[in-house]
């Protein structure tokens, strides 16, 4: 069987519109996913070059195919299972930065592109004060960046038309704002001259994003030899990728607007002025609920989100600590029930998807940190907006204090609410884990009826046991 090509995937020769950071699954899952989109189209038109960051692996596998990948779209929409594939062309070329440095930088005099995209991981964006803007290449991406837009600025001679659209994907708040910042300082670390300084502030625009899909990367094997045998071709870039996607884009610009254009193939992307929203209904419905959910299907005996979905009763509590609870406490932050509602429909979607198996374990990496980031908030919002004790979750919470006595989890916040446990005193053991301030930068105890019903939780798991307690909460 031949490998995808060219001749097998004829595709329209598009300018190349877009230089890209990273080859990784997230970006050939959704910003090139919808990209591609576009051009089928004939919405946006161009093409993407594609910078390999990392000096492990190599370009031969792009090459090889000359640059064209599948997307398999494999999970639930409403309920309903969805399998489809999207052949990707978009991307021109991939070179590697430490091997074809001069390459890159001769892509800075191109007058077609318009926009740079990024995923470098959280710990790319970061100031390293020592960054050399002359190396080939710098060191770090936001060096990269900043030694492509000073070639980019002297070949055309700090023309105002040719500043770039900057959309890093990283999953860091701000991060536009963080990335200007950044190139700003190495710019003036370097001494590069302050018109260039102007130029990169007035002419460029870093936009803040947010990206959620969830792109597993490559198919298990019985499943790639399946869709090879049915596409009737090998293709080692392929990829799987859940139907739910977001890309959100903050920006008010009307410039910015049009050179974004592929944005209308696609609801999944949306410019907004402010992507505030989009941030909490992903922490506070996905990121939360799996959160407050994680422990009780742990010691339920549910290795997989898809499993623990498939049980009734675990499936009712998911849904009604959303519903019940959860985005009863957006309304604090202006977040509408109806979208809401929506995104927690969604996320049950996403919960239950049969071709993911997403571990219970990975999810409880650094619990403690993530129960602060993610939920604490939610439970004062839900004191202020509602009276009753948010009873889901504190079951979910009294759940994460028994897992953090019988596991070994790696946790380094655990160590109090460990030590709480050895003096066999559940009103002892909820008063240590709930006031913890440092951790959980408030005093939870002021929550009484939390608390209380927190106690009430773990004394019922400790006698009843996970399915009983669940069935107890959900059939009132």
């Amino acid at each position: 069987m031949e490998s995808l090509n060219k001749e097998i995937a004829p595709a329209t020769v598009y300018p190349e519109k877009v230089l890209q950071f990273g080859t990784g699954v997230l970006l050939r899952g959704l910003p090139d996913y919808f990209i591609e989109k576009a051009n089928r189209q004939g919405i946006f038109g161009g093409s993407i070059l594609v910078v390999k960051s990392t000096a492990s692996g190599g370009t031969d596998p792009f090459i090889d195919q000359d640059n064209r990948y599948t997307v398999h779209i494999n999970g639930l929409d409403k309920g309903q299972e969805v399998s489809e594939t999207l052949l990707v062309s978009a991307i021109s070329r991939v070179v590697s930065a430490q091997r074809d440095w001069a390459e890159v930088l001769e892509a800075a005099t191109n007058p077609a592109l318009q926009i740079v995209i990024s995923n470098t991981t959280e710990v790319g964006i970061v100031l390293d004060e020592q960054d050399n803007l002359s190396a080939e290449p710098p060191q770090t991406f936001p060096g990269k960046l900043t030694a492509f837009l000073y070639r980019r600025y002297q070949a055309f001679e700090g023309d105002a038309t040719k500043g770039l659209v900057i959309l890093p994907t990283e999953l860091i708040d701000r991060n536009g704002q963080r990335l200007k910042d950044i190139v700003l300082q190495l710019a003036r670390l370097n001494g590069l001259s302050s018109d260039f300084v102007e130029w990169v502030t007035t002419f460029n625009t870093f936009c803040n994003t947010l990206v959620d899909r969830i792109v597993p990367g490559k198919l298990p094997q019985a499943q790639r030899l399946r869709a090879e045998a049915d596409l009737g071709y090998r293709d080692s870039l392929a990829i799987m990728a859940e139907p739910f996607r977001l890309w959100a884009i903050e920006t008010a610009d009307e410039r910015v607007k049009a050179i974004l254009s592929f944005a209308v193939a696609d609801p999944g992307v949306v410019l907004a002025p402010d992507i505030t929203k989009f941030k909490e209904l992903k922490l506070r419905l996905l990121n939360g609920t799996h959160t407050f959910s994680c422990a009780l299907a742990m010691l339920g005996g549910w290795s997989t989100v898809k499993e623990a979905m498939q049980d009734e009763l675990f499936s009712r509590f998911v849904t009604n600590l959303m519903t019940l609870e959860i985005i009863p406490s957006l309304s604090a932050v202006a977040i509408g029930e109806v979208e809401a509602r929506a995104f927690a429909d969604s996320v049950v979607d996403r919960f239950g998807n049969p071709f993911l198996d997403h571990q219970w374990k990975s999810i409880s990496l650094n619990y403690t940190a993530k129960m602060e980031m993610r939920n604490v908030a939610t439970i004062q919002r839900y004191a202020q907006v509602k009276l009753e004790t948010p009873a889901y979750m504190a079951l979910g919470f009294a759940a994460y204090l028994l897992l953090m006595r019988d596991a070994q989890l790696d946790d380094p916040n655990a160590g109090e609410i460990k030590q709480a446990w050895k003096r066999s005193d559940i009103n002892a053991v909820v008063d240590t884990a709930l006031g913890q301030s440092t951790v959980w930068k408030t005093d939870l105890r002021t929550y009484e009826a939390f608390a209380q019903s927190v106690a009430e939780q773990l004394t019922s798991l400790l006698e009843n046991g996970v399915k009983d307690t669940i069935k107890s909460i959900v059939e009132r």
